[in-house]
């Protein structure tokens, strides 16, 4: 049915953030419809069920279910068949594909992916490593980072780096300032350094908006700091053909970001983190 509205119910057993995510990259396909977004997490008895089944009788629109007790499922599949309601388990055509392949059965345990295991506390210290390094600080923990960014302010380094850090990778990021010379652990890092540039029209935006929060929260003049280098185009662009020429002449692979999400940043280092280690070899595992 076309709409230009649409009541869109994601029900999970656990934080929902799988369900999110999938849902997101699937609405990004249409453009007209504006989808209203009900999350239900952590659903795992029949009260909370029935809470989840009231709201989709008072706002109706297709489920998209991560569940996988299969007594809450039997409910919910019933319920929806009653109100008319199309629902989908977007997870059993991957774990039918796994266990035919695997050859065993799934445990249908909520929340699994959610463990106290070694993987969980690699992500908490890669969090608490980028807190600590960030924007330059403590630059003689170079030596443990998994990767270092690069970049002039407000290029994006820090959100990707908390976005490397929940991957696990500890990210480490140091501003590239004119008439500045970086650090010289730079120049004998065991990990791979990634600048990251962006077009100076865009940075400009970002600056602006930037000096505007800072500068309302001081309850300043906004109209003075706008008139720095800061974001004065010509000088801008001079910084940023500065930072570029370092990064080739460091031999640093750079990143435009300028039309990059942060996942997208992030997966794109990653790729690079890959090349790196297999030019390396083992010198670049540790």
């Amino acid at each position: 049915m076309e709409s230009d509205k649409l009541n869109l119910h994601l029900i999970s057993d656990a934080t929902g953030d799988t369900l999110t995510a999938l849902a997101r990259a699937a609405v990004a396909q249409f453009d007209e419809t504006q989808i209203s977004y009900h999350r239900w997490s952590l659903i795992r008895s029949r009260l909370q069920l029935h809470r989840v089944l009231e709201g989709i009788q008072a706002e109706p629109g297709p489920v998209l279910c991560s569940l996988v007790d299969d007594a809450l499922r039997h409910e919910l599949d019933s319920a929806c068949a009653r109100m008319g309601v199309p629902l989908i388990h977007v997870l059993d055509p991957i774990l039918g594909m796994l266990q035919a392949q695997i050859g065993a059965p799934a445990k249908h345990r909520p929340g699994r992916q959610y463990v106290l295991d070694a993987d969980y506390f690699r992500r908490i210290d890669a969090m608490h490593y980028v807190i600590s390094h960030d924007d330059g600080q403590a630059n003689r923990g170079i030596g443990d980072a998994d990767v270092v960014l690069v970049g002039v302010s407000r290029s994006s380094k820090t959100p990707t780096c908390f976005y490397l850090a929940n991957r696990g990778i500890k990210a480490l990021n140091i501003p590239l300032v004119p008439g500045v010379e970086p650090p010289d652990e730079l120049n004998h890092a065991r990990c791979p350094v990634v600048g990251l540039t962006i077009d100076p029209k865009s940075l400009i935006d970002i600056r602006r908006h930037r000096l505007q929060l800072i500068n309302t929260g001081a309850q300043v003049g906004f109209a003075k700091s706008d008139n720095t280098d800061y974001v004065d185009y010509e000088a801008v662009e001079k910084e940023l053909l500065w930072a570029r020429r370092l990064c080739n002449a460091k031999g640093w692979p750079t990143i435009d970001v300028t039309r990059r999400s942060i996942e997208e940043t992030a997966a794109t280092v990653l790729k690079l983190m890959d090349n790196w280690h297999a030019k390396h070899g083992k010198a670049g595992e540790g």
